[in-house]
């Protein structure tokens, strides 16, 4: 089928896709209550034929097709939307809510927690909400704080999470035994990857003991490397705040004879900050993903590329992902263990690199002058407050959120797909990865930029 030389509309039939199913507390509660929304006593809100979302509008996962193929896409995915419901499964007079915040930093946690106190407050009339510090740990080891939209008014204006965060600590049992001591029946659960596999077990725990508890995940990491949704919040401020470092790391280098700027950016299993900073930049010669596997020696090695561009320019910028080459690094056999979330440990790439590429240079030129400048700006990224579009998407997130628990579902996650707002259950997203797609035109695009080697292994001697 030639669909270029078409001068006339042609209809295809959808594929057939399956629908995602999205866990609500009737699953295992049938004698629930469904109570009229609160929404509709709101002044400000005005509802219109199409306010109230139905479990009939959905949204596909994925959403390009090649016409030209007689195979469908395989699978092919929808998610329920997200939005107000008509009815709700509480009762706003005896809601318990919690908030927790889990795992590393990231830009916009505080807006996210702001958010969801506010809308809790303002649009459903929530009056107890709680924070819970410390992380999972803080269920059973701290008491909760109570929040109101006056005391969480400015957190959006700093980084950081006000209620503090952990790693590990995470007990099932004594969680969910604080959940149900505490008398809280809805729980919102920030942070990332080894926050949402958590929070599907404290999901299935709950739906075991059959609590009329609605528990449900908001995906934070900053290297966007949780799977199924667009992004993840805080990404673009991540990105935006990499170009000072990257900017810095330029003026180094050029300021300098035969001078190497050296940026490790966040990025452990996804190398998006990195990539992103590289097109946004402009001022990169290479960038290193983990995705993408590199070699120092050697024809189409990284020291033979930097020796050309050092030649042809006079100086370098290299920017690098935390956690690209960590096989090349020696480790030693405590080295080689799982850090307090289950993650491995990864040692420090860039510090290696400064090392190995000073090694290189007093071998191959003894007598002249060479500087690197190593910037590691991942504290920095992490705790500074989210810029304005972070925000926009933190409060998006946030009211999705509070509009799916108080209809009564359950064991899900809200986010972006393709654009819209829709509902994931939290198992897929556990298990669920954003990688980058080294064949992908965006990959091709930053070697179009930076004219780096591919790194292909035929071409190591």
């Amino acid at each position: 089928m030639d669909l270029d030389s078409s001068t006339t509309a042609t209809e295809f039939p959808l594929p057939p896709f399956t629908l995602a199913p999205l866990p609500h507390l009737s699953d295992y509660l049938p004698s629930l209550p469904s109570l009229p929304n609160p929404i509709d006593c709101i002044p400000f809100y005005h509802q219109s034929a199409g306010f109230y979302i139905a479990s009939s509008d959905v949204i596909l996962r994925h959403i390009v097709f090649d016409l030209s193929s007689s195979a469908p896409p395989s699978p092919l995915i929808a998610y329920h939307r997200a939005g107000p419901r008509r009815t709700v499964r509480f009762d706003p007079s005896a809601v318990r809510a919690a908030i927790v915040t889990c795992g590393g930093l990231c830009p916009g946690i505080n807006t996210v927690i702001r958010e969801l106190v506010v809308g809790l407050w303002e649009i459903y009339g929530v009056r107890q909400v709680f924070g819970v510090p410390s992380g999972y740990p803080g269920f059973y080891s701290a008491d909760p704080v109570p929040l109101d939209p006056k005391m969480v008014d400015s957190w959006h204006k700093m980084g950081g999470t006000a209620l503090t965060t952990s790693r590990g600590g995470f007990d099932l049992g004594k969680i969910v035994d604080a959940i149900e001591r505490h008398g809280f029946n809805q729980v919102y659960c920030i942070g990332g990857d080894g926050t949402m596999r958590g929070a599907a077990k404290l999901y299935e725990e709950i739906r075991r003991r059959r609590l009329y508890v609605s528990l449900m995940g908001i995906p934070k990491t900053v290297d966007n490397d949780i799977g199924i949704i667009d992004r993840s919040f805080g990404f673009q401020t991540a990105v935006e705040m990499a170009q000072h470092a990257i900017n810095a790391a330029h003026v180094e280098a050029e300021s300098a004879v035969n001078g190497i700027g050296l940026v490790k950016l966040m990025g452990r299993s996804a190398g998006h900050i990195a990539l992103h900073a590289t097109l946004s930049s402009r001022d990169v010669d290479c960038c290193l993903i983990p995705e993408n596997d590199f070699y120092l020696e050697g024809k189409g090695g990284l020291l033979e590329f930097l020796d050309q561009r050092l030649k042809k320019n006079g100086h370098a910028v290299l920017v690098v992902a935390e956690g690209a080459g960590q096989d090349m690094i020696p480790r030693t056999e405590a080295q080689k263990e799982m850090d307090e979330s289950g993650n491995p440990v990864f040692l420090d790439v860039g510090a290696w690199l400064k090392t190995e590429l000073k090694g290189w240079w007093e071998r191959e030129h003894p007598d002249e002058l060479f500087t690197v400048k190593y910037i590691d700006p991942t504290y920095m990224i992490r705790a500074v407050p989210a810029n304005a579009t972070d925000n926009l998407y933190c409060t998006l997130l946030a009211h999705s959120a509070i509009h799916g628990v108080m209809a009564g579902y359950t064991g899900f996650v809200s986010g972006p797909i393709n654009g819209i707002y829709g509902y994931i259950p939290l198992e897929e997203v556990a298990v669920a990865k954003n990688l980058v797609d080294v064949k992908d035109h965006k990959w091709a695009w930053v070697r179009s930029v930076t004219n780096q080697p591919d790194f292909l292994q035929t071409n190591h001697p």
